[in-house]
C-alpha cells in the first residue's frame, strides 16, 4: 500500500532516519482503524508515554555515577561465536529460536524463518555520532545470516525499527509484515510497497504457510520530534502447522495478555520484553516479575526474555532484569530461557541455563544467586540431616 508524504518536512528531509509519516490512502486506512480516535492510535488501556515525577530526580538517579557505572557490563558481553554454522542444518524438532540481542530475534517455525525486529546498527539514535551505543557487537553479520522468509517489525521506535539495516535488507525479496503506518518509514528507505503488509491488531496476513497476527501491546510510536502517534505498535502471533510463537514487542503489562493467550495460544515459546523498565514510565515497559505474569497468561511452555543486555535505556543495572526473570520463573514455576546473544536452541532440546552474564556483573562476587534449572521450579528443601 503506497502512502507517504507527498511533501515531506524539512526535518524529515534532511535526517532521513526520522522515516515518513503516513498519508493519502494509508492514512485513510490508518483513521477508519478502530484503535484510532481523536487523530491518534489508543493503548488498549490507559498508559502514560511520558515520564512521570519529578524530571529533577530522573537525571539524579540516571546521572548518579555508581548507578551509571552498573548500567553496563563490567567486561566483555560473551557471545556464542557458532552462530553460523550451528543454523546451517534446520531444526530437528521445528522450532528453533536464536536471540541477536534487544529484541531482535530469529525464529525458525516449520521449515520457515522469521525475523523479529532487526536492529544491526552501531546505535539506536537517527544519527551515526550519538545516541545508545551497542554493548556488544552483533553475533552474526547480516549479510551472512541468510534470507529471511518474512521480517516483523513491531513498532518505530529506534531500538526496533533501524534504518542501516532495513536499507541492507530493502534489496532482497523479503517480505516485511508491520503494525498500521509502518510501511511509510520503509518505503521512504527503498523497500517496495508491494513487499510490505500492514496490519490493525486482530488482523492476519499468510506469508510462505505461516499466518502472523498484530495483536495488542500496551506501548506508543514516533521517531521524530513531533510524536503523532500515526504508527501502531503491536506485539505479534506467528502459526505454523505445528508450532506457535508470541513476539510482544514493547508493552506495559494489560489483562490483554490472557485474552491473547486464549484466542491464539497456547504457545510453544514466549519472546518477552523485560527490560528498560523503569518506575519513570511503569505503564508502556514490563518489569521481569510482569514478563513472567504477562508469559504465564498467555499460556506460553517456554520463555525467552528480550530487550535487555544490548542498550543501555534505564536506570536499571544491566544484569538485573536477567536476574529478576530468573528469580520470578522460579517463584513462578516458569520454564525460561536465557541463551548468549548468537545462541541457537530448540525448546524441544532443552534450555540453555548457563548465567552467563553473572561473571560480568558489577559487584558479582558479593551478591547471592538463585540457581537455574531446567524446569524453574523452586529445587525440593533438603533434609537438614539423612534418615538413620
Amino acid at each position: 500500500m503506497s502512502g507517504s508524504s507527498p511533501k515531506r518536512s524539512l526535518l524529515s528531509s534532511l535526517i532521513p532516519a526520522f522515516g515518513d509519516n503516513p498519508y493519502g490512502e494509508r492514512m485513510e486506512r490508518i483513521r477508519r482503524s478502530p484503535n484510532f480516535a481523536d487523530g491518534v492510535f489508543t493503548n488498549p488501556v490507559g498508559a502514560r508515554t511520558a515520564p512521570s515525577g519529578s524530571m529533577l530526580r530522573f537525571a539524579r538517579t540516571y546521572f548518579r555515577k555508581e548507578e551509571r557505572i552498573r548500567r553496563a557490563p563490567a567486561g566483555a558481553i560473551p557471545l556464542h561465536t557458532t552462530t553460523l554454522a550451528d543454523l546451517a542444518a534446520p531444526p530437528a524438532s521445528g522450532l528453533r529460536l536464536t536471540w541477536m540481542g534487544h529484541s531482535t530475534v530469529l525464529a525458525e517455525i516449520d521449515g520457515r524463518r522469521v525475523l523479529f525486529d532487526p536492529v544491526w546498527g552501531e546505535r539506536c539514535s537517527p544519527f551515526s555520532f550519538v545516541g545508545p551505543k551497542r554493548l556488544h557487537r552483533p553475533p552474526a553479520a547480516l549479510k551472512e545470516l541468510g534470507e529471511a522468509d518474512v521480517i516483523v517489525i513491531s513498532h518505530d521506535h529506534y531500538d526496533h525499527l533501524d534504518m542501516p539495516t532495513i536499507k541492507a535488507l530493502a534489496g532482497t525479496g523479503t517480505r516485511f509484515v508491520v503494525p498500521l503506518g509502518v510501511g511509510a518509514h520503509l518505503e521512504r528507505w527503498g523497500v517496495p510497497a508491494d513487499r510490505t503488509t500492514e496490519l490493525d491488531w486482530h488482523e492476519s496476513t499468510q506469508v510462505a504457510g505461516l499466518t502472523l497476527t498484530a495483536t495488542p501491546a500496551r506501548h506508543f510510536c514516533g521517531r521524530a520530534i513531533r510524536n503523532t502517534q500515526h504508527t501502531l505498535w503491536a506485539s505479534w502471533v506467528v502459526a505454523g502447522p505445528e508450532h506457535r510463537v508470541y513476539h510482544s514487542g514493547d508493552t506495559g503489562y494489560f489483562p490483554g495478555f490472557a485474552e491473547i493467550g486464549e484466542a491464539y495460544g497456547p504457545f510453544d515459546a514466549t519472546m518477552v520484553q523485560i527490560g528498560a523498565y523503569s518506575d519513570f514510565w511503569p505503564d508502556i515497559h514490563m518489569t521481569p516479575e510482569e514478563g513472567v505474569r504477562a508469559h504465564q497468561d498467555l499460556r506460553g511452555a517456554i520463555m525467552l526474555p528480550i530487550h535487555w543486555g544490548t542498550f543501555n535505556l534505564a536506570p536499571h543495572p544491566w544484569e538485573e532484569p536477567a536476574e529478576g526473570t530468573v528469580a520470578a520463573a522460579l517463584a513462578a514455576g516458569a520454564r525460561v530461557a536465557v541463551p548468549r546473544p548468537g545462541e541457537p536452541f530448540e525448546p524441544a532440546a532443552g534450555l540453555p541455563l548457563d548465567p552467563w552474564w553473572r561473571a560480568i556483573a558489577h559487584g558479582a562476587a558479593a551478591r547471592t544467586w538463585p540457581a537455574l534449572t531446567d524446569d524453574a521450579r523452586p529445587p525440593a528443601p533438603q533434609p537438614d540431616s539423612a534418615p538413620a
